[in-house]
């Protein structure tokens, strides 16, 4: 059985910085990434954004903000 991935999402990292917190769960420093992300159908491009994502350095979580 053979399956054809018709939508891509590609994402790059652009930037990384402090976020100037510390990790609820082991108190360790907290790296915002910075991505740019693609999505294609078809091999062409349909959206665009840029994310930014969270986190922990030591235990390697991923965070949510609040907000």
């Amino acid at each position: 059985m053979s399956f054809l991935s018709v939508f891509d999402v590609r994402e790059k990292v652009i930037n990384r910085q402090g976020a100037g917190t510390a990790c609820p769960y082991c108190g360790g420093p907290v790296l915002a990434w910075d991505y740019d992300a693609h999505m294609f159908l078809c091999f062409f491009p349909i959206c665009h954004k840029t994310k930014r994502k969270f986190y922990c350095t030591i235990c390697s979580r991923r965070l949510v903000p609040n907000i």
